[in-house]
């Protein structure tokens, strides 16, 4: 008999400031390493947690490694004692990052989360469902990937909510700011992606 995945939540407790960080991590690199890094020191959190999805609904999902093997890979990439890697998502049956973050934010009362993604996904994030709902619901972290910053922050999501964005000097505070609040950081050199890895392996491969 098949038995329904028992749901366990990284540690946490009232009163942590806790970065989520969401994607694939098809594969996941030491991009993502070096973003949640920058998170933690910047916004002084606590922790950060990296929810590795089923799979994003905006891409084709055809061939995605399963998610016991991604959060494998995530965990050794992360190899931090303050990166919490989990795939609760699968358990709770969650699509989209809105319900995700709604059933977290009943389920954890008094945790201070930021939801993180970084400046590719920010200049794209009017596609999101419920995108509006998400600036509403916490504090946002947006990271500069490969100077992107220009084309991130004049795009639709930004522009809607420029008047919540807080400088990047006051970062440290973003993690106790009533929503909409939301943060440009910068200090990432890398410009790896997962999408580049896997298009590389793939000329490699000879597909």
């Amino acid at each position: 008999m098949n038995r329904k995945p028992r749901l366990v939540l990284p540690p946490h407790t009232p009163g942590l400031r806790i970065g989520l960080f969401g994607g694939s991590f098809n594969p996941p690199h030491a991009a993502h390493r070096a973003v949640s890094l920058l998170a933690l020191k910047k916004l002084g959190l606590d922790r950060v947690w990296w929810l590795v999805t089923p799979g994003n609904p905006l891409k084709d999902v055809a061939g995605l490694p399963s998610l016991d093997e991604r959060i494998k890979a995530a965990e050794a990439v992360a190899d931090h004692p303050r990166i919490a890697v989990t795939g609760f998502e699968s358990v709770i049956g969650t699509k989209y990052s809105s319900d995700t973050i709604a059933w977290l934010l009943n389920e954890c009362p008094g945790v201070h989360f930021v939801w993180i993604m970084g400046a590719d996904n920010l200049k794209s994030f009017h596609r999101w469902k419920n995108w509006r709902q998400i600036f509403m619901s916490l504090p946002i972290a947006v990271v500069d990937r490969g100077g992107l910053s220009l084309s991130a922050t004049s795009g639709a999501a930004a522009q809607a909510f420029a008047r919540a964005r807080l400088p990047e000097i006051k970062a440290r505070s973003l993690p106790l700011h009533q929503p909409p609040a939301w943060v440009y950081l910068h200090g990432i050199k890398s410009v790896l992606s997962s999408t580049a890895l896997r298009q590389g392996k793939k000329e490699l491969e000879g597909g």
